[in-house]
């Protein structure tokens, strides 16, 4: 039986999502230093969304970084491909 080849590798789908958070990210840091911050969100609204929105990009970066080296490992470590 024939496979049909995936439209996006996940490694892909995985990078985009990350450049994504971390323009979330970016807007955010400019948000703060504008102070235009005040007036969409009260402080500590903000401040839980800064929280969400950094935490979202940093385990983005960790995923990225666990699927790039799971993709450079050596032939050895990783498993046999399934039939």
């Amino acid at each position: 039986m024939a496979f049909a080849k995936p439209l996006w590798r996940a490694d892909e789908v995985s990078l985009r999502w990350r450049s994504l958070a971390q323009r979330r990210r970016t807007h955010f840091v400019e948000l703060y230093n504008s102070g235009r911050w005040k007036q969409y969100y009260t402080e500590d609204a903000f401040l839980a969304q800064m929280r969400e929105v950094v935490r979202g990009a940093e385990e983005w970066d960790k995923l990225v970084g666990a699927n790039a080296a799971r993709a450079n490992a050596p032939a050895t470590d990783r498993p046999a491909p399934e039939s």
